[in-house]
């Protein structure tokens, strides 16, 4: 069955269509599971079409938001879907390669959902390659970037595949950035968790955490804690 070419949540909707990246499972768990609260400057790494960027600016009404991506068709189809949203003036997608980054004032939070193909064949279409694969972006330069351009109570926020755990963990600790919180997603209760949700951040009063969070029962039916998480979006919740 072919993707919708625009995908429709409560508050927006977004043009699906040139972007290499879809909207998937993944990009909605990290923009409803990300913590918003009181931050002022975002940045979306990898913004493809634009839907966390978008989900961020519902949650939180005093958000600017700057969403990059190497992507020309990326950008273009994020910046039609920001200016039909209800917050156009909060939302502006660049054209950008994160590691040639040099901003002068400090993000309070960065969000990415990167890419995850560090072993695996990468994809044979260009644009998915550049979107998706890890020699356009590596877990080890989007944390030392973050490290960089983060303010000292900032939070990097990030979905990986629960096999990159240890590199990731890693690279945070060289970069000095710790792990403060690790979520597991279940796909289905009594499954190996698939992904992880991570929070690094150089603030003190954030304690360390690893929790799990399970996105369906046996019967195909979503969990409380996975309604409660994406309720606010999705149309048939």
């Amino acid at each position: 069955m072919a993707r919708e070419k625009i995908f429709r949540f409560k508050q927006f909707a977004v043009i699906n269509d040139l972007t290499a990246m879809k909207v998937g499972t993944d990009g909605v768990l990290l923009g409803a599971w990300c913590p918003v609260a009181g931050a002022r400057r975002v940045l979306d790494v990898g913004t493809g079409c634009g839907v966390i960027a978008l989900m961020i600016a519902q949650r939180n009404s005093s958000a600017i938001i700057d969403a990059i991506d190497i992507d020309h068709d990326a950008i273009k189809e994020a910046t039609l879907n920001f200016e039909a949203s209800p917050w156009p003036q909060r939302l502006t997608a660049i054209e950008c390669d994160f590691n040639g980054m040099d901003e002068a004032e400090p993000y309070d939070l960065i969000v990415s959902n990167p890419p995850y193909f560090t072993d695996s064949l990468p994809p044979a279409d260009d644009a998915r390659l550049l979107a998706r694969h890890t020699r356009a972006l590596t877990y080890r330069q989007l944390i030392d970037g973050a490290s960089r351009m983060l303010g000292s109570n900032g939070i990097l926020a990030m979905i990986s595949p629960t096999d990159a755990e240890t590199e990731i963990i890693e690279a945070a600790t060289f970069a000095t950035l710790p792990v403060r919180v690790m979520t597991r997603v279940l796909p289905v209760e009594g499954a190996a968790p698939k992904r992880t949700l991570w929070q690094l951040s150089r603030r003190d009063t954030l304690s360390y955490r690893e929790n799990t969070l399970t996105i369906a029962h046996r019967d195909g039916t979503f969990t409380r804690e996975y309604i409660d998480l994406t309720g606010a979006f999705y149309l048939k919740m």
